[in-house]
């Protein structure tokens, strides 16, 4: 066999998945909704936890994003896989990170900024 259509399969190579339009539709809509109660969390005060629930949304969004319009959803659990490790390890990175900068927050200048007006 010789190039063309037969060597695609030849690979192993899956087709290619067709998602039904109303179905982006939705998930445009539920990303619409996702928004508007991102901007109302964060027009209320609930202390401690705004970052979790900022955080929680944002996960929702990106996980909707991922799944339909990445067509992760469709593809082999491998990168399933993949995709859920590189966000582990970008979340260890951000949380050694945060570590590391509590380490220095008592050397800090209360209310001071570089070009901080007096």
């Amino acid at each position: 066999m010789t190039g063309g259509e037969n060597s695609k399969h030849a690979h192993g190579a899956d087709e290619p998945h067709v998602t039904p339009l109303w179905q982006m539709f939705a998930v445009f809509g539920a990303l619409i909704v996702l928004t508007f109660a991102t901007v109302a969390a964060a027009r209320v005060d609930m202390g401690s936890f705004n970052l979790l629930v900022a955080l929680g949304i944002a996960t929702a969004k990106a996980l909707l994003v991922a799944l339909y319009f990445m067509h992760l959803r469709y593809e082999r659990s491998f990168l399933g896989f993949v995709f859920l490790a590189a966000l582990f390890f970008v979340a260890l990175f951000i949380g050694i990170t945060m570590i590391d900068s509590l380490q220095y927050s008592k050397e800090l200048i209360p209310g001071y900024a570089p070009g901080m007006q007096r």
